[in-house]
């Protein structure tokens, strides 16, 4: 069973996980979580029903009860998760994978995510083992719940007039589709929408905005219409990525630093603040004078939503485009963070001050962006590469709860397993364009010799 990973299952579907495993992990997550009743939501994709209807015998002939969302965002159950007690929830998404892909993931009380470190392991033990199901005596019921229109009022509190701002959003024919335009408004002269219907087969591109073609619709839309930023979702709406007036796509880390405008100028809030091990320098070092301070930590859900809550951190955020909110339960959506940063990008603008212009403020540094190597030997050449440039040069700090990040006074470099991917990952900072070539260059040098 290659679905389960370190922060939910998924896979493509019949081939790394089918029905009877969907039937199995709704059975087993009542046991898992001490839970009688379970909340349930589901994306678009085709085989959702499916999966959906599995699960849900699952967890009802274990004797537990179904809350059904039925068709949701991934914070949408998130949001009911953690405002009506529920302590196990999952939502069948693959997220940003491409359509023959789909999965689960499980949420235990207070909204907090269960990886495979948390639970996640215990059930694929469970499933390996052929551990029983027997249906229970009294079998559980299930009963719809409807949050929509509520979850679409927590969001607007987060809405500014942005009446000054043109405005590009291409929701990627993902979950964003359910809500986006009864927060954001309808189609205008001055809000431009694409694929912008629910479409779970993702017709027009992949709904990764990772991925630079999948934002090239976006990047000529913004140019074409003259837009002041352009926004894109992923397919679950739990991430959110931005273009500038230029057709730019900007860092999703940098927007860290974009949003403690909100949280720590406006509010006037002090305190710790979440990155992920690969986020850039420039992000803590703009976010100080504010008074933020800078915690770093593993990448991911399962670690960053338990992190964030384990230090009470204002909000936070990862080189993936999720942004994490005290305000909503120490988790994600990518609606809530999109109506935060077009607020402050409108309050700026109605100074004189453009996106990029902003951006530039922020951008100290020349990044290398994310490089992967496919190789067998992970671990060795992540020593190879730190030991060489530790010998070399003395570090000023150094993590290694993921991967390894180790900082110098004018570069830094993090070099990590992917926990979705058979990929060993790299990323570099550097002071000059020179330096970082340099650097890079090297790393790919260490790498081909094993």
């Amino acid at each position: 069973m290659g679905a389960f990973h370190a922060y939910d299952i998924r896979g493509i579907y019949n081939k790394d996980f089918d029905k009877e495993v969907a039937y199995k992990v709704g059975y087993f997550i009542p046991e898992l979580l001490h839970s009688d009743r379970v909340l349930v939501g589901m994306d678009a994709r085709s085989s959702s029903p499916e999966i959906h209807s599995a699960l849900i015998a699952g967890i009802t002939d274990h004797g537990a009860d179904v809350v059904d969302l039925g068709l949701s965002t991934t914070p949408m159950v998130y949001y009911a998760t953690g405002k009506y007690g529920f302590k196990a929830s999952a939502q069948i998404t693959a997220s940003h994978n491409p359509k023959e892909y789909n999965g689960i993931k499980v949420s235990r009380e207070n909204a907090l995510p269960v990886g495979f470190d948390s639970g996640l392991g215990t059930i694929k033990q469970w499933i390996d083992e052929n551990k029983p199901t027997p249906v229970a005596q009294k079998k559980g019921k299930v009963e719809n719940l409807d949050v929509k229109g509520e979850y679409i009022e927590f969001l607007l509190k987060y809405k500014k007039d942005l009446g000054n701002l043109n405005i590009a959003v291409d929701v990627s024919n993902g979950m964003a589709a359910l809500l986006i335009k009864d927060v954001l408004g309808m189609g205008s002269d001055k809000l431009h929408y694409i694929f912008d219907e629910l479409d779970g087969t993702f017709p027009n591109h992949e709904a990764n905005p990772l991925i630079p073609e999948n934002v090239k619709a976006l990047k000529d839309e913004v140019i074409e219409k003259r837009c002041d930023v352009g926004v894109i979702f992923d397919g679950d709406a739990d991430r959110v990525m931005f273009v500038d007036e230029n057709g730019r796509f900007i860092s999703p880390d940098l927007m860290i630093a974009l949003l403690g405008h909100y949280f720590l100028e406006e509010r006037g809030e002090k305190g710790k603040v979440l990155q992920d091990i690969r986020s850039s320098k420039a992000v803590g070092e703009y976010l100080s004078p504010m008074g933020g301070e800078m915690v770093t930590w593993k990448v991911g859900r399962a670690y960053a939503a338990h992190k964030l809550r384990e230090i009470d951190g204002i909000f936070g955020g990862e080189l993936a485009g999720h942004y994490y909110f005290r305000d909503f339960f120490y988790s994600d959506s990518g609606i809530m963070a999109s109506l935060i940063i077009l607020g402050i990008i409108s309050k700026m603008k109605a100074k004189g001050i453009s996106l990029s212009q902003l951006i530039g403020n922020i951008e100290r540094y020349k990044n290398s962006g994310e490089i992967n190597f496919r190789i067998e030997q992970k671990q060795k050449a992540m020593d190879i590469v730190r030991d060489y440039f530790t010998s070399v040069e003395k570090p000023v700090a150094s993590f290694d709860f993921d991967g390894y990040r180790v900082e110098f006074p004018e570069w830094w470099f993090n070099i990590r397993p992917s926990n979705t991917e058979p990929y060993l990952r790299f990323i570099a900072e550097a002071t000059t364009d020179g330096l970082l070539d340099a650097k890079v260059s090297k790393v790919k040098e260490l790498i081909s010799g094993l």
